[in-house]
This record gives structure tokens, C-alpha cells and sequence, in this order.
């Protein structure tokens, strides 16, 4: 499966990580972004909360991709779904889920980190939620 943001800085990486943690073993999660964008320490600690280290994270583009099936491929900023249109990825379906970038937010440390955290939350609700009848052999549809 794919997840595709604006810079796989974020909110790819963070969904791809989670998919993997909840499934080990059982999903193959890759993460990439419309344009280029660089590691975020906030993504790291936040993620370093739950067990995941992103240290290894490095955001990678959608032209970079080799592959061109997938699955399940999951846009989560704006831009994503024409770019992967663009794309012509062949995949099992295709699906929008509207997130906030919590690298919008402004304010001190622990509010960023807040918004960073209910990203977090609410990705793993929703990649658990998706994912587990794909892993348990159900449909794909949603």
C-alpha cells in the first residue's frame, strides 16, 4: 500500500509507520510526497511516543517511485490526488482521507506537539480501521 502527502515529511510517513506497527509482517506500507520536504523532529518524537523510531525516515517523491501497483493507495493532503492521477498508478483503490498538516499549526512547543499527537491518534484509528479486513482477507472496498 501507498500513502501520498505534499512533502512525505508528516502525515505519509507517520500513516505508512503506523500501518506497519499495527501489521507487522502482514503490509508492505510505503510513503512518498507530491514535492520534495525534509525530516521533522516533531514527527520523531511524537512517533518515539509509541514505540516507532523515524530516525530512518527519509521523504522521498512520487517520481522516485519504482513500483506501480498497489493495493491500496491512500492520499491524505490536497494536492495528492491529481498527482496521482498524474501518476497513472495502477491500484486496487483509491482513497482521499482529509487530514490536517500539523506542521501548519502555530503557537509554543506544546501545542505544535498536540496537534502532531491528534494527527498521530487519529491515523492509527483510521489505518487500523481500514486495514484490518485487507489483512484478514476481506474486501478492499471501504
Amino acid at each position: 500500500m501507498l500513502f501520498v502527502c505534499s512533502m512525505n515529511s508528516v502525515r505519509s510517513p507517520i500513516a505508512a509507520a503506523l500501518a506497519r506497527q499495527a501489521f507487522p509482517g502482514r503490509v508492505i506500507a510505503r510513503s512518498v510526497g507530491v514535492n520534495g520536504g525534509k525530516a521533522d523532529q516533531f514527527v520523531h518524537e511524537v512517533m518515539e511516543e509509541v514505540g516507532i523510531d523515524m530516525s530512518v525516515h527519509t521523504p522521498h517523491i512520487l517520481d522516485e517511485l519504482v513500483a506501480n501497483r498497489f493495493d491500496l493507495v491512500i492520499t491524505l493532503s490536497e494536492d495528492a490526488p491529481e498527482a496521482v492521477a498524474r501518476k497513472g498508478l495502477e491500484a486496487g483503490a483509491i482513497e482521499h482521507w482529509s487530514v490536517a498538516d500539523p506542521s501548519l499549526v502555530e503557537g509554543n512547543r506544546d501545542l505544535v506537539l498536540s496537534a502532531y499527537r491528534d494527527l498521530r491518534d487519529s491515523l492509527r484509528r483510521r489505518v487500523g480501521a481500514r486495514l484490518e479486513p485487507l489483512v484478514s482477507g476481506g474486501s478492499q472496498s471501504p
